[in-house]
Parts: C-alpha cells; structure tokens; sequence
C-alpha cells in the first residue's frame, strides 16, 4: 500500500471543481484587496512617517514576531493559547498550501508528487495535531471571553463571527477526513497517523459508503464556502489584524526606545503645532488604530487606568480610530477627552505589553502639544506657574539659578567654569540640585566618585533643567530653547562623559538631545558605579540587609536597565525582595510625563498604590534611583500611612554608607 493518499477524492479533479474552486478564491481575493484598499485611504490622510527604512533589520524582526507569537505569548494564559492557535491554523494553511501545489501544479504539470511515503506520514500526523490544538485553544478563548470574561473585555458582533467562522472551518475539515478515511483507510495502518481523523472515521464508520460520500462532497464545498467567507471578511473584521498587526511588527518604531519626533518650530509654513485633528498624525498613528485587537493588555498595565483615571490606552486607541474612519472632522482632544490626555504618566507600560506594537504615549504627547503651545491649557494652575518658574529661573521649582549649585560648596568640586578638567560632567539635574531631600543623593554620589578616585565636575548655575518635564507635558517650544542652551555650554566645554543620577534627563540627554547634534556619551548613575565596582575602584564594605527595589519607568521601560542597580544593591549586602509588579512589569511612581509638576487630583493616587505593593514583601526599605520616584515614595509612604514599616531611599545613600 502506497503511503499517501487521492487529493481531491470523491469531489473530482477536473474542470466542475477547479472552475468553480478557482473562480470563488479570485473572488475572494478581489473583495479583501478591495476592502483593505479602502482603508489605505484612510491611513493616508495621516502625514508620512519613516518606517519603511532599515528593511535588514525590520523583516526579520517583523517574522519573529509574526511566526513565534513573541509579543503575543508574554502573557500566561490568554497569550499563550492564542500563539498555540495560531501555530495550529498557521500549520494547516502551510498544509493547504503543499496540497495545492502538488495537485495543481507540480503533479498536474509535471506529474510530481511529493506528498508520499514518510514525508506524507509526517505531514499528516503534524496537521492532525495542529487541528486539534486549534481547536483547543480556540475553545478555551470562547470560554474566557463568553463564560469568565475579565473585566474589561468587550465583546461584539465581530467576536462572534470570528469564534464561529474559525470553529466550523476546523471542524468542518476533520469531518471532510473522517468521512474519507472511513471509506479508505479505515482498518489500516495508515489511518493510525491521522489520529484526529480517526476518531471522526470511526464515528462515521456505521453509516454506508454512499452516504459518507455525500457527506463528505455537501461538507468539502461548504468547508470550501466558509475559507471564502472567512477571507472575505478580514478587512471588515477584527479579523483584519491578521495582516495591520503582522504589518505593524514591520512599522514599528526601531530606537531608541521612546524618542519623541522633534517639532520644526521654525516651520513658517506650518498652521499648527502638535496634533488636534486626525491629519495632525501620522499614517501609521492611524494605522495603529487598525492594529489594534482590543485585548486590554494596556488597559491592565495603566496606572493611570487602574487607580480609577479617565484614561484607557485601549480606548484612546479606539477613539482616534473612530475618528479616523467615520469622522475624521472631529477634534482628538474632544474624542479622547482632556482628562484622559492629561492623565498619562508616559511610563511605556501600554507600549511595552502591547502585542500589536502600538505607540500610545506619542500621540498624547502630540495632543497635549496642541493644547499647550496653541490652545495655552495646562492639566491646573501648578503646572503653569512650573513652566514659569523654568523659563524664568531654569527650574520648575521656583528657586534662584544662581543658587543651582550650592549644594556641592563644601564638598571640594568645581564647576566647569572654574576647571573644565574633570572626568565626568556630572549633570545634576533640578530635584537634586534644590530639593533638600534630594541633595542628599547628589552629595552620597559625589561621595561615592571621590571615593573610586573619579574628578567630578559640575555646571552649577550654568546648568538649566533638562526640558523632559515640560516636553513631556506638551511645551516643546520650552523643552527645545532649554535643550539649545544645554547642548551649546556642554559642547563648549569640551565635556568627555556625563553622569547623571535622574533617569528624566539620562533619557533626554542621552536620546533627545541627539537632534542638537549632541554627540557626548550620557551614563546614568547606576550603570557608571556598577563600572566602578567592577573595576575595583569602588569598594564596599558589605552588610545585610532587606529591601525591595522599584524600576523607575524611565530606566526601567526607557533604556532596558534592570541589572545594574540590582548588582549594586547585592554587592552593598542587600536582600532583595521582588513586588509583585517588577522589572518591566514595574508599576509607575505617578511623576512621569510631567505629572511631577501636576496634582494628582483624580482618582486613587498611583504612589500610594505602589507604596502598598512595596508593603506587601515585608522589606523594610524601598530603594529607588530616581529624585522623581524617591519623592512619590515619601510622599507614598505618609499617604497610605506606613512610616513606622516603610522608608524610600536611594542606591547611593546605601552605597555611601558602605563605603
């Protein structure tokens, strides 16, 4: 017995079946290019946007993602059924796709035939296999969205469609091979490697053989009907995802991580600045509305969203997608609300989860662009009286430039203006140059470099804030005059390396400023005294201790760094114990995004929710390495009333300690 079996058998292979089978696909095809090329037409109402350069870089990105389910499978459960679903109907197309070719073409034409012996064993024990997974894990999303829906979770029309369109192509299939195989197989060996289709051949075996053949023809032709309607529908149908979000994998934004498109301000022809209709953004902010698959995963990992505030990365998403399709007139900021926009503390924690590879956090920051540099509004008076404060004295805190670098008077360093020779620029950054609480780690960091034998210098009064709090919070005109004068008095000084112990400004110098053709190596605090452990400049005398460690969103999320300050921490003697939300999962201080300059009026506060998780390990410190985040936590701490079991401290100040 030959090991393989009849394609096509019992419906025939000749013209009354690939007329029609061939005329139906041509069909098929037509509308879903017809479809999706009607929403092309939306996309391109956006402005145009680079993502189609480095293709090296992005095609095999975009396959990973694609055929290993990546992003998707991070989440336990949920994620990992839909990848295994996918894996099994992925399997079966590429299946179809070899039957076709050897009947069709190879076969028909050459008369090859490659689907026998123990490749065609192999073949059909793997799509066997892959059907059933399918249908496994497809059933096991219809219970989680249907039966114990998660909050959240919202479900319509096009759920339905996809659930039952998915389950009758699948289980129409295995009635095709069980109606076949009992006719032909069953009883030999052969029938034992397709073991799926064995269970249905049996459950078939007591009909009679004219009976199985019209089941098995009615059933092929409706299976047939049902691929059709299923490819007909994607681009009207959540279905569409299949292709916008293995399409965005290729789109997605390629570093650094974060960077925001600077503004052309001096742009004379330009009519407005940030975005407050949907032709303000770009195609692919619109296509990312089309990407989206509504699974809620940012939604989950919001803090802003899950202490009760107006914003859902979801739904924002969502908003401006039915802005862009049904009308595209409406203002973004009346359909996304004022409230919502305000609320995003630009953590990346949506971006991060997302498995479309969406990018929320760009297009706030451009709504909030138009509210501020055309409309003139601020999230609350606080805010503006901050901005003022910065253009004023340099700092959002209200406090004389010239008193900058007081803090460092008796502590034998210099500012560059009185000896520019120094190792490292240390850029010090407005909470740890003005904040009393602050100063302390400013003053444990210089401590520390003293001790490794490291010259620090400063720019003392020179040196203005960064520009990330008020970009952040939409002034980009502000953000770039104090970005210019940065970039040009650190150039002037020749300045070899810079250190800086704010997450906020190792992110803008170190990505933002790159657009003022500054080209100077930016270290953050703790990466650079992790160097100097390791060389052995630095020396710790170690001693136990128990504490939990916060990712700052901005080293975390930012820039990858989760090692270095943990290696600190264990070479100082520390006893690490992990919240339930850590490292890329971390839950946001509440400061980011320019909301240390606002109050946080709504809802919950998102720094006493993370003071709890905190709470919840039993360590007694919470150690952090942002000035942003330390004062959340001390803040934090009183709010939800915890002093006397919890104190916020920062790496240096331990570090200092074990010198």
């Amino acid at each position: 017995m030959e090991l393989t079996r009849e394609i096509y058998w019992n419906v025939g292979h000749g013209l009354t079946t690939l007329v029609p089978m061939y005329l139906l696909t041509l069909v098929a095809v037509a509308l879903l290019l017809h479809g999706f090329r009607a929403r092309v037409k939306v996309y391109r109402q956006g402005k145009t946007a680079p993502r189609t350069d480095q293709l090296a870089v992005r095609i095999p990105a975009m396959l990973k993602s694609v055929l290993l389910q990546s992003k998707v499978a991070r989440v336990k459960g949920p994620g990992l059924a839909h990848a295994l679903f996918f894996g099994g109907f992925f399997l079966l197309f590429l299946g179809t796709c070899l039957i076709v070719v050897q009947a069709d073409f190879t076969d028909l034409l050459f008369g090859v035939k490659f689907l026998k012996g123990n490749f065609y064993l192999l073949f059909s024990v793997v799509l066997d296999i892959a059907g059933l997974v399918a249908i496994v894990m497809l059933g096991g999303l219809l219970v989680r969205r249907y039966l114990v829906r998660p909050a959240g979770l919202e479900s319509g029309a096009d759920d339905l469609i996809m659930h039952g369109l998915l389950f009758a192509i699948l289980i129409s299939g295995f009635v095709i091979e069980g109606a076949r195989m009992a006719v032909t197989e069953l009883g030999t060996s052969l029938a034992l490697w397709s073991p799926v289709g064995l269970v249905f051949a049996k459950g078939l075996a007591g009909y009679s053989e004219e009976t199985l053949r019209a089941v098995h023809s009615y059933t092929w032709w409706c299976h047939l009907l049902l691929v059709m309607a299923f490819i007909v529908a994607i681009p009207f149908t959540k279905f569409k995802h299949i292709f916008t979000t293995s399409l965005n994998y290729l789109f997605a934004d390629i570093g650094p991580t974060g960077k925001l498109v600077s503004l052309d301000l001096e742009d004379e022809e330009a009519e407005s600045f940030g975005a407050s209709t949907i032709t303000d953004l770009t195609w692919k902010d619109i296509f990312d509305t089309d990407a989206c698959t509504q699974c809620k995963r940012c939604q989950d990992r919001c803090p802003a969203h899950n202490t009760e505030k107006p914003l859902s990365p979801m739904k924002l998403i969502n908003q401006l997608g039915d802005v862009a399709f049904n009308n595209p007139e409406a203002g973004l900021v009346e359909a996304c609300d004022k409230d919502a926009i305000w609320s995003c503390t630009t953590c990346r924690a949506c971006q991060d989860i997302c498995p479309a590879a969406i990018e929320h956090v760009n297009k706030i920051v451009d709504m909030r662009r138009n509210l501020v540099l055309m409309e003139g509004e601020f999230p609350g008076e606080e805010v503006m009286v901050a901005m003022e404060n910065t253009e004023v004295n340099g700092n959002p805190l209200g406090i004389g430039y010239a008193s900058r670098g007081d803090w460092a008077e008796n502590l034998g360093i210099k500012t560059l203006a009185e000896d520019p020779q120094v190792d490292i620029l240390y850029f010090v950054g407005c909470y740890a140059s003005f904040d009393k609480r602050n100063i302390k780690i400013a003053t444990a960091f210089i401590k520390l470099c003293q001790a490794a034998g490291i010259k620090v210098g400063i720019l003392g009064k020179e040196e203005k804030c960064c520009g990330e709090p008020m970009r952040k919070m939409g002034n980009e005109y502000l953000y770039q005059t104090l970005a210019a004068e940065n970039v040009e008095l650190i150039k002037g000084y020749g300045v070899k390396q810079i250190v800086t112990s704010c997450p906020h400004c190792f992110n803008t110098l170190n990505k933002d400023y790159r657009d003022f053709d500054f080209d100077i190596p930016v270290t953050n605090y703790s990466v650079y005294l992790q160097q100097l452990l390791q060389s052995g400049q630095l020396k710790l005398n170690s001693a136990e201790f128990a504490c939990t460690y916060h990712d700052s969103c901005y080293l975390g999320r930012h820039n990858d760094l989760y090692d270095a300050p943990r290696q600190l921490l264990e070479a100082a003697g520390g006893q690490i114990v992990e919240m339930n939300k850590s490292r890329s999962e971390a839950f946001c201080c509440s400061a980011g995004g320019g909301r240390i300059m606002a109050e946080e009026s709504l809802g919950s506060r998102i720094n006493v929710k993370r003071v709890e998780m905190a709470v919840a390990t039993g360590a007694p410190t919470l150690v952090s390495n942002c000035p942003f985040c330390l004062t959340m936590f001390e803040d934090g701490v009183k709010g939800a009333d915890v002093e006397d079991r919890l104190s916020a401290r920062d790496i240096s100040e331990i570090l200092v300690e074990r010198l």
